[in-house]
């Protein structure tokens, strides 16, 4: 009798410890969010330590982006990771406080004279943009250039050394990193423009239609405020100059 009730006590503590998992999902976005790393991306370290100091644990998917954002709004995933905030986003995503920011750079065929100086600048010209990216109200509803849509980044890339759009744009260390792992010799025919289009900065949101999306994004605010404080922020940040 002594030893059943020892035991049964023994398998509640082991219940209550257990961490709560968290279904986590993005797009590959390296050096960012990318399957090939043990870590999955500095975006899902920074996410996991968060959560992890509130007692839940990070199970974290990879899908193209337009899926990953419809399967977070839908509740299908319970957090998207590395989301720019758009007004016609908050209509059915709660957002994190801010955790890390990215600096987006036109990018152009190699010896292009082209240099963004405003939205003006941009007139006439075909932007490549990867669908259901939030590039900012003001440039998605600009009506001086058009914005042809693919489904990745990679793919605006080509399309652009082919000579079928004149730029696309995203974070230059991403770029950079994506280009490197999946057409290398891309790299050489392509250059970014001096002055940056924008800097966003990047949040967690979990979806409206989840019934726990204000409990999992205030989670992941206490979280990321104590791996700030501890040190363990800066440590994963540290790792991208390495």
């Amino acid at each position: 009798m002594i030893r059943s009730i020892l035991c049964l006590l023994a398998i509640l503590g082991s219940v209550s410890i257990q961490a709560e998992k968290i279904t986590a999902v993005g797009n590959p976005w390296p050096p960012f969010l990318d399957p090939a790393q043990s870590k999955k991306g500095i975006i899902n370290e920074i996410a996991t330590a968060a959560y992890a100091t509130q007692g839940y644990e990070v199970e974290m998917s990879f899908v193209p982006w337009a899926r990953a954002i419809d399967g977070v709004r839908n509740a299908t995933f319970d957090i998207l990771l590395g989301t720019w905030l758009t007004e016609e986003r908050t209509k059915t995503l709660m957002f994190s406080e801010p955790y890390l920011n990215n600096s987006i750079k036109f990018i152009k065929r190699k010896g292009s004279t082209f240099d963004y100086s405003g939205l003006e600048s941009l007139t006439g010209k075909s932007i490549g943009v990867v669908r259901e990216y939030g590039y900012g109200d003001e440039f998605l509803s600009a009506n001086n250039f058009k914005r042809p849509e693919t489904k990745d980044f990679i793919g605006n890339i080509r399309k652009l050394i082919a000579g079928r759009i004149d730029l696309t744009l995203e974070d230059e260390i991403v770029a950079r990193a994506t280009i490197a792992k999946e057409s290398p010799e891309l790299l050489n025919k392509i250059e970014f423009t001096k002055t940056d289009y924008s800097t966003n900065a990047l949040y967690v949101t979990s979806g409206l239609a989840n019934a726990k999306h204000k409990e999992l994004i205030e989670a992941f605010n206490k979280g990321l405020a104590i791996i700030k404080q501890n040190g363990e922020y800066d440590k994963i940040l540290d790792s991208l100059n390495k």
